[in-house]
């Protein structure tokens, strides 16, 4: 599959292929690291990103001795590949899902995550795909969920499953499992350094996302290597949190589920993997076990499942 970008002008198609790969090299940071992600050798993801480089008559990245960064034009492509990237994700999960004859009203609670990050777009991909269907969103914390849940208030909901305290009454089904990487402006030292623990990150001015019990999750995983991130500021807002990062008032761990390039004022994010474990933030659905489910709760289900797969797959 190609995409022409302009046919008055006699270069290279740019190809999904490539846009992959400079995706990949972007999130990597070295074309070794892409290349395994990619699982192609190092010289045909590097012939990739040249061809890429001459279809758009542009130098994306500057090479240097630990990697590579992105120049201003390849700022600006990342933009369109991250989106390009999106919706092809969108486009195989909505050519999945087979539209039927299910109706009703399934009553769906979510927490504050999932209201930014998911719900507008699972709204309105539901309303087309399933024009029978209603689909009703009440947000609430964790705990109300679950009573929700319980008193039969909601048929199903979308939580975080390590925060589920009622086990015994609720059933889960984990659907998609995010990797949490660290966050920070594009130039920061700890974008270049060869290696990257919790124990470099505590001494930078730490961004902390107070969303969703996030708070607990920090500590327990901080905890475990005996440190405590030096927090500088403290937020709700996960956009204040992300124009913090961007702006260079300090650093930040989150998932990818929750990751932009780009912040509200238009400033760059970069990210980089860690090297000690920090848990993936896992998304899930629950429902009350003495609940039989309905048709239309049991085709949202499997509608949530190649929504959100789509998105576990994207880089």
């Amino acid at each position: 599959m190609h995409i022409l970008l302009n046919k008055s002008i006699h270069r290279s198609a740019v190809t999904l292929r490539q846009i992959e790969y400079f995706i990949e090299t972007v999130t990597t940071g070295q074309v070794s690291k892409a290349a395994l992600r990619c699982n192609v050798s190092q010289s045909s993801l590097t012939i990739a990103l040249r061809n890429l480089e001459a279809a758009l008559d542009a130098t994306l990245f500057v090479r240097h001795s630990k990697g590579v960064r992105l120049t201003e034009r390849g700022e600006r492509f990342l933009r369109h590949a991250m989106r390009i990237n999106d919706d092809l994700g969108q486009a195989i999960a909505d050519m999945n899902a087979q539209p039927d004859e299910v109706r009703g009203t399934v009553r769906m609670g979510v927490t504050e995550t999932f209201s930014a990050y998911l719900v507008p777009a699972l709204s309105v991909s539901v309303a087309r795909r399933y024009p029978n269907l209603v689909l009703e969103i009440i947000e609430a914390d964790r705990a109300t969920i679950e009573h929700m849940l319980l008193t039969s208030e909601l048929e199903v909901a979308l939580v975080l499953v390590s925060n589920l305290t009622m086990r015994e009454g609720i059933s889960c089904e984990t659907l998609l499992r995010s990797p949490r990487h660290l966050w920070t402006e594009p130039g920061h030292p700890l974008q270049r350094a060869e290696r990257v623990t919790l124990q470099d990150v505590a001494l930078e001015p730490y961004v902390l996302l107070d969303m969703d019990e996030h708070v607990a999750t920090v500590s327990k995983y901080w905890g475990k290597h005996g440190l405590t991130p030096m927090e500088r500021f403290r937020s709700t807002s996960i956009e204040a949190v992300r124009s913090l990062v961007a702006l260079g008032q300090g650093v930040t761990i989150l998932s990818d589920f929750v990751y932009r390039p780009w912040s509200l004022e238009g400033s760059r994010i970069a990210r980089r993997a860690l090297r000690d474990e920090v848990p993936t933030m896992d998304v899930g659905a629950a429902w009350a076990q003495h609940t039989r489910l309905s048709a239309g709760a049991e085709t949202l289900l499997r509608y949530l499942r190649l929504t959100l797969q789509a998105n576990e797959d994207a880089p």
